[in-house]
């Protein structure tokens, strides 16, 4: 088994483990799939089906701290990945539901997508009542425009 099927097994028994009922046990087999995908070396495919996987837990999950390790295993791909914003665009349509610390993960997602479509989901939270949901949602817009900015650049280049 050469390397890149050693980490695709991680993940694949990584999910395996999360059908599991312990909620402490499922959070750490996320903890291994942020790990992976902390390596870059998954293809932008197998990473994109990970974290589409990912979304669907930090969507799903009845246990806060599994969707914690979801979202913050996305936040880790998006540093290593360019990923799509269809790929989080669920989190964007779902974001109201979140609480303020999983938010925080989400508005930073969205962000990292560089896609102008994610702004005015960001953007909506410009008045959240907590600063610190607030600080991250001005880093996510500054990160948009910024990316707008540099794309608008280069056309007129």
């Amino acid at each position: 088994m050469d390397e890149y099927q050693g980490l695709t097994a991680l993940v694949e028994s990584a999910w395996e483990e999360l059908n599991g009922s312990d909620g402490g046990r499922r959070d750490l087999c996320l903890d291994v799939v942020s790990d992976v995908l902390e390596t870059g070396r998954l293809t932008p495919e197998d990473a994109e089906r990970t974290v589409e996987r990912l979304v669907t837990v930090a969507l799903s999950d009845e246990s806060r701290p599994v969707r914690e390790s979801a979202l913050h295993a996305v936040c880790t791909a998006s540093t290593h990945y360019e990923v799509p914003y269809r790929v989080v665009e669920p989190l964007a349509v779902g974001a109201d539901a979140f609480e303020p610390l999983l938010l925080d993960y989400v508005l930073a997602i969205l962000g990292s997508t560089h896609d102008q479509a994610a702004l005015p989901v960001v953007e909506r939270f410009l008045q959240h009542p907590r600063p610190e949901v607030r600080r991250e949602v001005a880093e996510a817009v500054n990160e948009l425009r910024w990316s707008r900015e540099s794309a608008q650049g280069e056309t007129a280049s």
